[in-house]
């Protein structure tokens, strides 16, 4: 079963996206060369805190940290250490908050200084994913249909999208069905209807789809470890259309 909001559960949402979408830019914008990852997610914890939320990730599964910090080939799940941002870096940042047992999640992936132009062109790719896929979350439409527009654009653009790690539903847990692959042919699946929410996130490699899991048990990334971008909103589908409940 995936579950079906309210309206008033979606302006309990948009409460907990919005600190959530600010935290994030915040982050991103606290993302230059010397900077240890450690620093950053003190400075979520404190901003999601000050804000009377609370960080979702940190505990979640036995997960280390306050947001995932992912740099260059790591895909998805980096944690936060005494590592010093690096000018040409790009940098993944996944952030999810509960605000009064209200879920949201978002990621970005932003440049350190100046970066290549392979690495400018990934994360534009996958920001423009995410927007295709975003645009496909309308009542009537299959789950699908999201997977396919953004896998479809990703490979258009000389990409791969990961196989390993999925978007999901999200609200009163972090992660609720269904899970929102992001690849796979349209019209399939579950028919989408209002007042489900979403969080999809594509994941983009420069190379090679295929991902591997470090030693830590957490950190994910490239299997020829070329580097790879993330971007995610949590969204409400409605009557409307798709509903960005984390733009912050």
């Amino acid at each position: 079963m995936i579950p079906l909001k309210s309206e008033n559960d979606l302006r309990a949402l948009e409460l907990s996206g919005a600190i959530c979408g600010r935290v994030l830019k915040k982050l991103g914008e606290a993302c230059r060369a010397g900077v240890k990852t450690a620093a950053l997610d003190s400075l979520a914890q404190e901003l999601i805190r000050k804000a009377g939320a609370i960080p979702a990730f940190k505990g979640y599964k036995g997960f280390p940290a306050n947001v995932c910090i992912s740099v260059n080939e790591e895909i998805v799940h980096g944690i936060p250490s005494e590592r010093l941002l690096r000018e040409g870096d790009i940098v993944g940042l996944d952030l999810g908050v509960n605000m009064d047992g209200f879920f949201t999640d978002a990621a970005i992936t932003v440049a350190v200084g100046v970066i290549s132009a392979e690495k400018a062109k990934l994360i534009q790719v996958a920001r423009e994913a995410l927007k295709a896929g975003i645009k496909e979350a309308r009542p009537g439409n299959n789950l699908s249909d999201i997977s396919h527009s953004i896998q479809s654009h990703v490979e258009r653009n000389g990409f791969s999208v990961v196989r390993q790690f999925v978007g999901h539903g999200i609200g009163r847990a972090l992660h609720e069905e269904p899970e929102i692959p992001n690849f796979g042919r349209a019209h399939q699946g579950p028919v989408l209807k209002s007042g489900m929410v979403l969080a999809i996130e594509p994941m983009v490699n420069a190379g090679t789809w295929e991902s591997e899991i470090l030693e830590n048990g957490w950190t994910a990334v490239t299997r020829d470890r070329l580097p790879s971008a993330h971007f995610e909103h949590t969204v409400a589908v409605t009557e409307k259309g798709a509903r960005i409940l984390t733009g912050g």
